[in-house]
């Protein structure tokens, strides 16, 4: 079982698309969360340390997570999807990014 982690700033758009794109994926297990202290889902320490592989939408995204949770990063992949933050949630433009994108790290 594959588990992936997808992480935003504010975990309200981007990140938990992707979690709900490849939740429902037999041998994958899928959590999102965010950067800043008053995401929907605050990034934990928990989080980092449970995950396999880590998306990140942006390269500010993946500097923040290397500097905050420095200690926790140990063998999981950190990934920049290069995802801007211009997408609702759910927008089929945003889907079909994460399926082009995502799978050629998980299989």
């Amino acid at each position: 079982m594959k588990k992936i982690l997808f992480v935003c700033s504010q975990n309200k758009l981007r990140s938990p698309t992707g979690e709900a794109v490849f939740g429902s994926e037999p041998e994958i297990e899928a959590r999102s969360a965010g950067l800043n202290h008053d995401a929907e889902i605050p990034l934990g320490t928990e989080d980092v340390e449970w995950a396999d592989i880590i998306f990140v939408m942006e390269q500010t995204h993946k500097r923040k997570l290397r500097k905050k949770f420095r200690e926790s990063l140990k063998s999981q992949k950190l990934i920049c999807l290069g995802i801007p933050d211009e997408y609702e949630y759910m927008q089929p433009e945003l889907i079909e990014i994460f399926q082009q994108n995502v799978p050629q790290f998980i299989s």
